[in-house]
C-alpha cells in the first residue's frame, strides 16, 4: 500500500497529498514558478502541479471546458499530437474545493514517433492523466498531470491492453494517485492567483 505525504505547493498556497516516495524535483534543477514537479524516486512517473492563464472563451460547460482542455493537452505533447490518443475524458470532484469549480479529467497515451531513434531509455509509450480545474473569475486554469513513461523492462507488457480496459501496475498507480489528489487539494491562499 502507498504511503502518503500532505505536501505545501507554490510556498503553501495549496496543499495536496502525494506518494511518500515522490521528490520534489525544484531541489535537483529549476522549475518555473507557474509549476510544481515531483518524479518518483523508484521510478520513472511524474506529477506537475501547473498554474495557466484560462484558455478558451466565456462561460463553462462540458463543450467549452472539453476545447479548453483539448488545448491544454496539444500544449503538452507539442507536436506529437499525432501519435496522441485520449481514451477518456470524465467530469472530476475534487472534495475540498467548491463545486463552482469545474474540473476534467483526460486519460490519454502518446506513442514516440515511428522513426524516431529508439533506445532502451526511450518509453514504449507514455500514458497521461490530465486533470484540469477551471477558475474561471480568477482567469486561471490549474492543471495537474501525472506522466507515466512505459520504459522496456520496466513493466509488464502482459498486463496492458488499453483496448480490453487492462491497465498494468504502473497505470492503477497513476489512477490511485490521481483519486488521493482530487482527495486532498486545496487552495489555503487565494491571493496566488493575483487579484481579480
Amino acid at each position: 500500500m502507498v504511503a502518503y505525504k500532505s505536501v505545501p505547493l507554490f510556498g503553501g498556497a495549496i496543499v495536496s497529498d502525494l506518494p511518500d516516495h515522490f521528490a520534489d524535483v525544484s531541489k535537483l534543477r529549476e522549475v518555473p514558478d507557474n509549476q510544481e514537479v515531483w518524479i518518483d524516486k523508484d521510478g520513472f512517473t511524474s506529477i506537475i502541479f501547473d498554474i495557466t492563464e484560462r484558455v478558451g472563451g466565456p462561460g463553462t460547460g462540458p463543450e467549452i471546458d472539453g476545447r479548453a482542455l483539448t488545448t491544454h493537452l496539444e500544449e503538452l505533447v507539442g507536436g506529437d499530437i499525432d501519435t496522441t490518443k485520449v481514451w477518456n475524458t470524465a467530469e472530476t470532484e475534487f472534495t475540498k474545493l467548491d463545486g463552482k469549480y469545474p474540473a476534467y479529467t483526460l486519460f490519454a497515451t502518446q506513442s514516440p514517433k515511428v522513426g524516431k531513434s529508439q533506445d532502451n531509455s526511450s518509453p514504449d509509450f507514455t500514458a497521461i492523466f490530465t486533470t484540469l480545474i477551471r477558475l474561471e473569475k480568477l482567469n486561471t486554469d490549474i492543471l495537474i498531470t501525472v506522466n507515466v513513461p512505459h520504459i522496456q523492462g520496466e513493466y509488464d507488457e502482459e498486463d496492458i491492453d488499453l483496448e480490453l480496459g487492462k491497465q498494468g501496475k504502473l497505470i492503477g498507480d497513476a489512477v490511485e494517485y490521481s483519486a488521493r489528489i482530487w482527495d486532498s487539494f486545496k487552495i489555503k491562499d487565494w491571493d496566488l492567483f493575483g487579484h481579480v
